[in-house]
C-alpha cells in the first residue's frame, strides 16, 4: 500500500457518481479515479469530501467508495478517506472501516454538533487522539473549517495541531483571508514541515499566493488540469501566467459556485459540468439535493466551452 510521502500538490476531493437509481456507481467511480491521476501533478485522491455528497452516503458507503478508489489506484496513488461523524466511538468505527477500505490516510472534519454548540480545544484534540488510537499507521490531515462556523480553530489550536507527530497536513478553508493568514503563520511556526492545502475551490489564485503547498478541493475533480497549470504558475512566481489561468477558471467557478461557498446544489452543478466536458456519463446526485436548472446548465455549457472543454 503507498504512502503519501508528499502532501504537497493538487489532491482532487473526488466526486461519486450515481447510477439513474441512486446507486453508487462503481465502474464510472473506477473511470473517474484513474483519469484523474493521470494528471502530472495530483500527488492523492481524497473520498468522501463534501463534494463526494458524504452525508448522503451511509457509513459502509464511505467505506465502499474508498474501497473502490483504493483498489483501482493500489499502487499506483494513495486514498485519502475523510472522517465525518459526531463522537470518539463513531470516529474511531469509521477510521478503522476506511484503513480496511485501503485508505492511508484520513481527513478530519469537525463533528456538525460543533457547528450548533461549539467546542474546546480539549475537545479536538481529544477527536484526533480517538481517530489516531482507532488507526495509528494513518496520517491524519486537518479539515479547517470557515471562520464564520462555530467549528473554526483558533489559530493557536492549529498550532497546537500541528505539533502532532501523526498530523502531517491542513485542509484549509477559512473564507476570512485575515485568519487564513494568521493560521498559516501560526501552523508554520508551529511546525513548518506540516503541509498546508488550500481548500478555497472559489477564489484559488488568491488563497495559492499565501504561501501554501497546494490544493485539496472539490473542483480539482472537474478541472484538474487548470488547477495544476494554476498552482504551477504560482510555484514558478509567473502572475501573468496564473492570472491568464484564473480567468479560464472564473467563468467555470461562477457557474458552479456562484458568488458564495460550495454547497449541495453547487457539488451537483460540478455534477453538471463534469458531464457537459465528458469527464461523468451521467450527473445523477442523491435527494435531498436538487440537480442544476435548465439556466444553470445553460451557464456550465457557457462556461465549459469558454473553456476548450466541451465534449457535449
Amino acid at each position: 500500500m503507498p504512502s503519501i510521502a508528499n502532501y504537497r500538490g493538487i489532491i482532487p476531493a473526488i466526486s461519486c457518481p450515481f447510477t439513474n437509481d441512486h446507486r453508487i456507481d462503481e465502474p464510472a467511480l473506477r473511470k473517474l479515479a484513474s483519469w484523474l491521476v493521470g494528471h502530472d501533478g495530483v500527488v492523492a485522491i481524497m473520498t468522501n469530501g463534501h463534494t463526494g455528497e458524504v452525508f448522503s452516503l451511509t457509513p459502509s458507503e464511505r467505506a465502499e467508495v474508498t474501497r473502490i478508489v483504493a483498489d483501482e489506484l493500489r499502487g499506483r496513488m494513495p486514498v485519502i478517506s475523510s472522517i465525518v461523524c459526531e463522537g470518539l466511538a463513531e470516529a474511531a468505527e469509521h477510521a478503522r472501516a476506511a484503513q480496511a477500505a485501503g485508505a492511508v490516510a484520513l481527513d478530519v472534519m469537525p463533528p456538525h454538533h460543533w457547528l450548533r454548540f461549539g467546542f474546546t480545544p480539549g475537545h479536538a484534540l481529544q477527536y484526533f487522539e480517538a481517530i489516531h488510537r482507532a488507526a495509528p499507521e494513518l496520517d491524519l490531515v486537518c479539515h479547517v473549517y470557515p471562520a464564520w462556523t462555530r467549528a473554526s480553530y483558533s489559530s493557536q489550536l492549529l498550532a497546537e495541531l500541528a505539533r502532532l507527530p501523526y498530523l502531517q497536513a491542513f485542509k484549509v478553508g477559512q473564507r476570512d483571508m485575515n485568519k487564513y493568514a494568521r493560521d498559516i503563520q501560526a501552523i508554520r511556526e508551529a511546525d513548518a514541515s506540516k503541509a498546508i492545502l488550500t481548500c478555497h475551490d472559489e477564489y484559488l489564485l488568491a488563497s495559492m499566493v499565501q504561501g501554501v503547498d497546494g490544493a485539496l478541493v472539490g473542483f480539482a475533480t472537474f478541472i484538474p488540469q487548470l488547477i495544476i497549470d494554476l498552482w504551477n504558475a504560482v510555484k514558478a512566481g509567473d502572475l501573468k501566467k496564473a492570472m491568464a489561468v484564473q480567468a479560464l477558471i472564473t467563468p467555470l467557478k461562477d457557474a458552479v459556485y456562484g458568488g458564495g461557498e460550495p454547497t449541495g446544489e453547487a457539488h451537483a452543478r460540478m455534477k453538471g459540468g463534469m458531464y457537459l466536458a465528458g469527464v461523468l456519463e451521467n450527473a445523477t446526485v442523491r435527494p435531498p439535493t436538487e440537480a442544476p436548472s435548465a439556466r444553470e446548465m445553460d451557464a456550465l455549457r457557457a462556461a465549459v466551452e469558454q473553456a476548450g472543454l466541451s465534449k457535449r
